[in-house]
């Protein structure tokens, strides 16, 4: 969801950054990297907040929770039409984020996308998330196909790692270094992503000049051209 449905990177980075000032720490862009971006929230404070109190602890996590489930988002641009598209095409599409439901509710709502999401995967289903397969293993179980079958698009170091352990076909969204993680391709946004629908009865998903997926609807085996 977080940099692949919605630019929160600012938001996220703002609120974790005011949270360590309410305890006279700073975070390094290191740091969030590694530790905030693509992480769920119990890492983020197992990381970097692991030497406050318990009730501090939860001190941060209630802001971050306030912070992210009242901010003002913008769209990824043409994920909206993309996620239409795919929908109207017969093709599943499913959320998994380390967010919480509050937030995954009042994003889908933003893009007007709530019906064509048929799964959604969040931060209290898994005991184990990104970097970990389980988030995409879950939610290709969900939607009743291998993982294989499945294309995951991440923004984050840990997201690409979780998906490509899950044996998914991972598009990279935004920065080239995804690839040395394991994505296919990468692309800065969904605004040249095409869905095309084939003379075969199967629908053909072109993100670029020379990558274009074929999935085939009979068995939602994936073929590249």
């Amino acid at each position: 969801m977080d940099g692949v449905l919605i630019d929160s990177n600012e938001v996220i980075e703002r609120g974790w950054r005011e949270a360590a000032a309410m305890y006279g720490k700073t975070i390094s862009e290191q740091e969030i990297i590694k530790h905030i971006h693509g992480q769920p929230g119990p890492h983020t404070i197992r990381a970097l907040f692991s030497d406050l109190p318990l009730v501090d602890q939860q001190k941060v996590q209630a802001h971050i929770i306030h912070v992210e489930n009242t901010a003002s988002y913008n769209p990824i641009p043409g994920v909206a039409e993309l996620i239409t598209v795919l929908d109207a095409a017969g093709i599943q599409v499913g959320i998994v984020t380390s967010g919480w439901r509050e937030k995954i509710d009042r994003v889908t709502a933003m893009l007007h996308v709530q019906s064509c999401i048929s799964v959604i995967v969040e931060r209290d289903d898994v005991t184990q998330g990104k970097p970990f397969p389980d988030p995409y293993l879950l939610a290709a179980e969900r939607l009743a196909i291998p993982a294989e079958k499945t294309i995951v698009f991440e923004d984050s170091k840990s997201g690409v790692t979780s998906a490509v352990a899950a044996g998914a076909f991972c598009v990279g969204i935004g920065s080239a270094e995804l690839i040395s993680c394991g994505a296919r391709l990468v692309i800065s946004d969904f605004t040249g992503v095409e869905v095309i629908s084939r003379l075969d009865g199967n629908i053909a998903i072109s993100f670029c000049p020379g990558h274009v997926l074929i999935i085939d609807k009979k068995d939602a085996s994936q073929e590249t051209e």
